[in-house]
């Protein structure tokens, strides 16, 4: 995809062909799609490590088969939480991937963990995104709150998930802007191979 220029043009003709792809999967391939993570994904995260996911929105790139992968191997499975608009992303303990019933509804439009679920500190944190190019800088959705993170805590991997159709040749990337160790499609993994 040619990318338009400005970030807020970018995501709304990327949000646009995100959907328009996801709508037009079939149901059997969409239960396919990110079932576990690939072997060069899981060869590069410690036993033990605590993994960050997200709870898709929309279109996004689905992690609720990660995070059900990450918590049969041992490891502990954090989601961003929000006390409210305005206020810091931080992370907290996600115990039930298989049923959810520790999540609770949380500003922007998603789920989170309770307010009293254990804060942690993810090793490893899988993002969702707009859009990304093959040298892995990431478009988010705008608030920025995953650079924040990223940026308070260095050192921590961060990998995309997407769809390929969300892969553009170029983005306005700024000083601010975290890059991504590695993004993971469909049908390629970008980065860590």
């Amino acid at each position: 995809m040619t990318a338009p220029c400005t970030k807020s043009q970018l995501r709304k003709s990327l949000r646009a062909a995100r959907v328009e792809h996801v709508a037009d999967l079939a149901e059997a391939v969409k239960g396919l799609v990110f079932h576990r993570p690939p072997a060069p994904i899981l060869a590069n995260i410690a036993p033990g490590a605590v993994i960050g996911l997200y709870h898709a929105v929309g279109a996004e790139a689905p992690a609720d088969n990660y995070a059900r992968f990450f918590h049969e191997a041992g490891h502990t499975i954090a989601l961003p939480h929000f006390a409210a608009i305005g206020t810091a992303m931080q992370f907290r303990q996600y115990s039930d991937p298989h049923g959810g019933s520790d999540l609770s509804a949380g500003p922007f439009g998603m789920v989170q963990p309770s307010a009293d679920a254990a804060v942690l500190t993810p090793d490893v944190l899988f993002v969702p995104l707009v859009g990304f190019t093959a040298d892995l800088a990431r478009l988010g959705q705008g608030g920025g709150h995953y650079d924040r993170w990223l940026a308070e805590h260095p050192g921590r991997m961060a990998i995309g998930l997407a769809w390929d159709v969300q892969l553009v040749e170029a983005l306005p990337v700024e000083p601010h802007d975290a890059p991504l160790d590695a993004v993971v499609t469909p049908t390629r993994i970008y980065g860590l191979n």
